[in-house]
């Protein structure tokens, strides 16, 4: 039996996204660039926000539990956070339980000065790590993995940031893109399959690195360019610079960020990621037609660009069929089981005129757990239409994703315990596909998946995992449901 939605209208069947960084150096008003950069990546972390700044003589820290508005509108907190360089961060955890401790940036004084780092992903062998600098005696502050590197570098004999970071980075494993703030620079990493994205821009003679190009959008940057795999650049006063302190990898950039986590107006790895999910649409439609439909329905608003494309290359009309409320929040009320059977109406309404009496393609990008996909079936249904069929933008999503994504354990996925049939009975439709793994790839500009060496990451779908799960092979931890890692403290209370 799987479970029922929660009473939160957020905590349905879709894959949460990781986090977002931001940071930014010469710039006078760089918390206030941050703020914007992260409300930009809002979509990539919904839980805390954080930044911390530097002005040449200080650091100052601002974090809370919330979204960005709520966090750095408040009179003088961004007057507070003075400075020139800064780092920000969006937080949806995947590795440590939600409170303010394991907010990040996370600072530290070290013996080379002040440092602050924010990181977008997961460590495979945070846990392992962890554990050793405990016994040798190392305090924990927070049970996120990011702390792991602050450790790491703590306990470096090398003599300058550069150094000490570049010999954390060839301890740790997993994907990750990072910032980081010192007394003098801004510093920049990405794991070397070059798994999460990361990207570089300007404005002015300010130089920002972010996780996707909408926050250069947002505060008039120009995109420069993407950070590559294994490449750490360390910006300062005299500009830019590169160092490489890994071997060169094969890259393996998610192909998930296409089909769901980035923002549509972004571009990822020098493609327009709303044009790759019109592909995926027009993939699916030629790989599962549906001969006698009358519309195409997106379930928004991730689905809503696939759907485009399904409808563009099939001929059928395109519609908004399903209406989202926006202004959802957790629910107000005592959640009983009738509320709870009332939360995909919180989210989600039909847009009846358009679906009574049709032949409706449903398109998604992804079915987890199935719980939300059946009620949204029911709702159609519900308003008359007369076959509802199912297109999913991506291959089942049949096994956890280890690298910074926050998903079920492997058995709680329906794909990976169902077939595609039993699915399809599940949730209640006349037919279900979803595109396949060559598709999916032919979509964003390769002709098939290679598979003796993958172009991208795609883990979820396929179980062919990059980077070596070290934690979970150990079973040390890397549960991310129980990712406290052991640590037992005293959660303080901001804001």
């Amino acid at each position: 039996m799987i479970d029922d939605l929660s009473t939160n209208p957020f905590d349905d069947d879709k894959l949460h996204e990781e986090c977002g960084v931001f940071g930014i150096f010469g710039h006078p008003e760089s918390a206030a660039m941050t703020a914007l950069g992260l409300h930009a990546l809002q979509h990539r972390g919904q839980e805390a926000a954080g930044i911390v700044s530097w002005d040449g003589t200080d650091f100052y820290t601002h974090k809370a539990m919330g979204l960005v508005d709520a966090t750095f509108s408040k009179e003088k907190v961004i007057e507070r956070l003075k400075g020139h360089a800064a780092i920000g961060h969006n937080r949806y955890s995947t590795t440590g339980e939600a409170s303010l401790r394991n907010v990040q940036p996370i600072y530290a004084d070290l013996a080379l000065g002040g440092f602050a780092v924010a990181h977008n992903g997961n460590l495979t062998n945070a846990a392992a790590i962890r554990e050793e600098l405990v016994n040798k005696g190392s305090l924990f502050q927070s049970s996120s993995d990011t702390e792991v590197i602050v450790h790491l570098m703590a306990v470096s004999l090398k003599e300058n940031a550069i150094d000490k970071l570049a010999a954390a980075a060839n301890e740790i494993i997993g994907a990750y893109s990072l910032v980081a703030v010192t007394s003098d620079m801004l510093i920049g990493l990405r794991d070397p399959y070059g798994i999460r994205p990361l990207c570089l821009g300007k404005l002015g003679g300010s130089y920002i690195l972010t996780s996707e190009t909408c926050a250069l959008d947002i505060i008039g940057a120009e995109f420069v360019r993407d950070i590559e795999p294994g490449e750490m650049v360390v910006i300062d006063k005299k500009g830019m610079r590169t160092v490489w302190p890994f071997k060169t990898k094969h890259k393996r950039f998610c192909i998930f960020e296409y089909v769901y986590f980035a923002r549509p107006d972004s571009f990822m790895e020098g493609r327009s990621v709303y044009e790759m999910r019109k592909n995926i649409g027009a993939v699916l439609a030629r790989e599962a037609p549906v001969p006698n439909a009358d519309v195409v329905v997106p379930v928004p608003d991730s689905g809503t660009p696939s759907a485009i494309g399904f409808s563009q290359a099939s001929g059928v009309p395109f519609e908004l069929g399903i209406i989202r409320n926006h202004y959802v929040g957790r629910t107000f009320i005592e959640p009983t089981q009738q509320i709870r059977n009332l939360g995909v109406k919180l989210k989600h309404n039909a847009n009846k005129r358009y679906l009574k009496d049709k032949v409706v393609v449903l398109v998604d990008d992804s079915i987890v757990r199935g719980t939300t996909s059946r009620k949204i079936v029911d709702m159609v249904r519900a308003a008359g239409a007369k076959e509802v069929h199912m297109r999913i933008s991506s291959p089942p999503t049949a096994h956890s994703c280890f690298y910074g994504i926050d998903t079920p354990e492997t058995a709680e996925l329906m794909a990976h315990t169902h077939s595609v049939e039993e699915i399809r009975k599940h949730i209640g439709v006349d037919s279900l596909s979803y595109i396949s793994i060559d598709g999916l790839y032919q979509a964003v500009g390769e002709s098939k998946r290679n598979n003796d060496t993958p172009q991208y990451c795609d883990a979820c779908f396929t179980g062919d995992y990059p980077v070596e799960l070290v934690d979970k092979i150990a079973g040390c931890g890397s549960d991310k449901k129980k990712a406290t890692m052991g640590a037992k403290m005293l959660v303080s209370i901001d804001d």
